[in-house]
């Protein structure tokens, strides 16, 4: 069965995170961010087989280049707990030939992101060790018609029930905060997730594949099964030389206790 692996995350300033160096760390370029005037650059992603960056109609050509994307998204961000970007980090299934993994990334970024008016920018890793993977960093506003990033909320006055504006007793009128756009409402957690699944499993079934990607949690398949906790990059590499780690003990007592759980059944078969 596929890697269920779909991670969404909020790169934010208040965490001293940069979009400028999540760009240079997935796709192996050097970049330099405005913001703090530093180089980014990760020479060590060897691993890197595809990137790309995808425009919705009205976005400026001139953010095809990645160094000007993201100092225009972070300079658009005044605050200092801005959210500078969303990014998604998914498993593609290994069943899939390497020739088809952009294909697939692009027709899912396409459907999900640039259609309703994000700019996607994903890089595609693959060592070759059987776990390739995708990068996708989302912008978090959206653009007008001429390509100018727009607020992400805006002020609207409340009305009394015949239509009028509401007089607080500060002498102010009562208003509170729309957002432009929905991008952030938990929905679409769900919504891309089911997407990736939907996407990834139509190019399994193209190839004759039996596989099916299922990004549901294991109770509601119904399946009576305890998750592993996913192992990061560092973990991973960490586990491969030997060493043994806290998430990767854990993950060995899961593996166990569902060994378990399948046995007894069975167990309680013979016993009858």
């Amino acid at each position: 069965m596929p890697c269920p692996h779909h991670d969404i995350k909020i790169i934010q300033r208040s965490n001293r995170q940069s979009a400028v160096a999540s760009a240079a760390y997935q796709s192996g370029e050097r970049l330099f961010s405005e913001y703090d005037q530093k180089q980014k650059y990760y020479s060590h992603k060897s691993e890197i087989v595809h990137t790309e960056i995808m425009l919705p109609p009205h976005a400026p050509p001139e953010y095809a280049d990645r160094n000007t994307l993201w100092n225009a998204a972070e300079a658009a961000e005044k605050q200092w707990n801005s959210q500078l970007a969303r990014r998604i980090v998914l498993a593609i299934p290994r069943e899939l030939p390497p020739e088809q993994y952009a294909d697939l990334i692009r027709d899912y970024c396409r459907e999900f992101f640039v259609s309703k008016g994000m700019v996607a920018d994903f890089a595609i890793h693959d060592k070759g060790d059987g776990n390739p993977h995708a990068h996708i960093l989302l912008t978090m506003r959206a653009m007008d018609e001429t390509g100018r990033w727009l607020p992400k909320s805006r002020k609207v006055y409340d009305l009394d029930e015949n239509g009028q504006r509401i007089r607080l007793a500060s002498g102010n009128w009562k208003s509170h905060k729309e957002d432009i756009v929905d991008w952030n409402d938990q929905k679409y957690g769900e919504i891309w997730r089911q997407g990736w699944a939907n996407t990834a499993n139509r190019y399994l079934e193209a190839i004759g594949s039996p596989a099916r990607l299922d990004l549901r949690s294991y109770e509601r398949q119904g399946i009576d099964k305890i998750p592993t906790v996913h192992m990061g990059a560092a973990v991973c590499q960490m586990e491969k030389r030997g060493i043994q780690t806290d998430i990767g003990n854990l993950n060995r007592d899961i593996k166990a206790a569902n060994s378990l759980m399948q046995s007894i059944p069975s167990a309680r078969w013979c016993a009858t």
